[in-house]
């Protein structure tokens, strides 16, 4: 059997194991003593999906079982809320001088903040939802007293109003929902990340 973590070959030696799942078993048990925990499943060069995972579980290890597992761990999806620190700050303070930007026709520094802010909402959400596979980690993420889900209930109608602005060519409304509603957002956002 070959066994692969993270693109890594590792040498294994099976004790008692004598299908996939008691593979998987016995390393998800190493991972959690870890703070670490299995995303990904390739068995036989095959991406495996939650549907499929019973009918793998059962499956016979032979020597040509080729099993990969991409791990994470939550000291890296703390690591990768830190390197969003930065650029939470900075966007914060760009986007109180968007309103500034459309009235003096710098539409492309516009465009280029509003791409930036649509690539960090999408990074720190792809984020927060790897923390909830740690509880622990992921019960500290808090924002402004709400849940991640919660605090994005409300904020995603404020990047609806947003976009329909952006539209609708609406420079005065993008302008007010950039300075008085998402940044201060992006604020909390930066606190609460800085308190994990």
């Amino acid at each position: 059997m070959e066994f692969f973590v993270n693109n890594e070959k590792l040498d294994i030696v099976l004790e008692d194991e004598k299908t996939v799942g008691d593979v998987l078993k016995s390393f998800e048990a190493e991972c959690e003593k870890n703070n670490a925990t299995t995303i990904n499943i390739v068995l036989n060069g095959k991406n495996i999906g939650a549907e499929q995972f019973d009918s793998i579980f059962t499956e016979p290890l032979k020597d040509d079982t080729k099993l990969e597992l991409t791990i994470i761990t939550q000291d890296e999806i703390k690591t990768a809320f830190q390197g969003q620190i930065e650029e939470s700050e900075s966007l914060t303070n760009e986007l109180t001088e968007l309103p500034v930007k459309l009235q003096s026709g710098k539409d492309k520094e516009a465009t280029s903040l509003i791409a930036k802010l649509a690539d960090f909402i999408e990074k720190f959400c792809h984020t927060a939802t790897l923390s909830a596979l740690f509880p622990s980690l992921y019960e500290k993420l808090s924002i402004d007293g709400k849940t991640v889900n919660e605090f994005f209930q409300d904020f995603s109608q404020i990047l609806n109003d947003f976009e329909q602005a952006i539209t609708s060519q609406d420079t005065v409304l993008m302008g007010d929902l950039a300075e008085y509603e998402i940044s201060p957002r992006l604020e909390s956002i930066t606190k609460t990340i800085k308190e994990l």
